[in-house]
């Protein structure tokens, strides 16, 4: 069974560029959107961040956890009267991860976009 003619001029192949390395933990959605909203607010409580974010309490609670864990957010918890209140801030070395997250994201979208 003969098979297809070789293209005479076949196209070159262009690699596709290098995707960057994404922090994982910055680029799932509710955490993104955590350090987004922390980048643009010095201090934000629990239920300011929840209103900008709706989410529930459970969700909201568990990915500020990990952020914190892993030093990209400040926790601090006290009270008002009787009142518990817990607010969150971009540390130093999270706004160095959010700026570099960022730089990769521009850098992905511009390599790939249509020249």
């Amino acid at each position: 069974m003969p098979g297809r003619p070789a293209n005479p001029n076949p196209k070159p192949v262009i690699p596709a560029p290098q995707a960057p390395t994404l922090d994982k933990l910055i680029h799932e959605r509710v955490r993104l959107a955590v350090m987004s909203t922390l980048a643009t607010h010095p201090v934000l409580s629990f239920s300011e961040l929840k209103q900008a974010l709706t989410v529930t309490d459970g969700n909201l609670s568990i990915h500020t956890r990990r952020l914190e864990e892993a030093g990209y957010i400040d926790c601090k918890k006290s009270f008002e009267g009787r009142t518990p209140r817990t607010e969150y801030r971009l540390t130093a070395a999270g706004r160095r991860a959010y700026t570099k997250y960022l730089s990769q994201m521009e850098a992905l979208i511009h390599a790939t976009r249509p020249k």
